[in-house]
């Protein structure tokens, strides 16, 4: 007889056994340290790699811009994520960099709490990679994001975590 496959929604700590989505109450959890690290990218054509590159992109210095609005936005996960828990972030390390006509985003984040942070990480990653596509999209109508993913985590019961090279 084949094993049985397992219930998916039996793994799923946000979906109670009618399957309705519900927020996990963390209450009962050991605080502890807990990081996360994420990171993305933003192709861009010449033209517009170029302006960001000699810091001619009229609305400003999009590098900078985006890395503020990424810590911003880690900083606000919880009002984004339906069912993310709102926490208080201890650390937020953004970089936003030009590599050729690839902007690349990263993000770290740190707290002292209940659950996890990899969501702000890759929220933070997310919303200045859109940073720059928005001050670029005059240029570069066409810059793609993606490629945002979970580099690392740490802490909590799930133990450490780090993405294969």
């Amino acid at each position: 007889m084949p094993p049985a496959t397992p219930d998916p929604a039996a793994a799923l700590t946000h979906v109670r056994v009618d399957g309705s989505a519900a927020m996990v109450d963390v209450g009962a959890k050991p605080v502890s340290r807990r990081e996360a690290s994420a990171s993305g990218r933003v192709e861009l054509n010449g033209v517009a790699a170029a302006a960001v590159r000699d810091g001619a992109v009229k609305k400003g210095d999009v590098l900078t811009i985006a890395r503020i609005a990424g810590i911003q936005a880690a900083k606000r996960t919880s009002e984004l994520i339906p069912l993310c828990h709102p926490i208080g972030l201890t650390g937020i390390d953004v970089e936003v960099w030009l590599e050729g006509d690839v902007v690349r985003l990263s993000a770290a984040t740190r707290v002292a709490d209940r659950t996890g942070v990899e969501m702000e990480a890759l929220t933070a990653v997310a919303v200045a990679g859109l940073t720059v596509i928005d001050m670029v999209k005059a240029l570069d109508p066409a810059a793609e994001l993606s490629g945002i993913r979970v580099e690392s985590k740490s802490g909590g019961a799930g133990g450490d975590w780090r993405r294969e090279q």
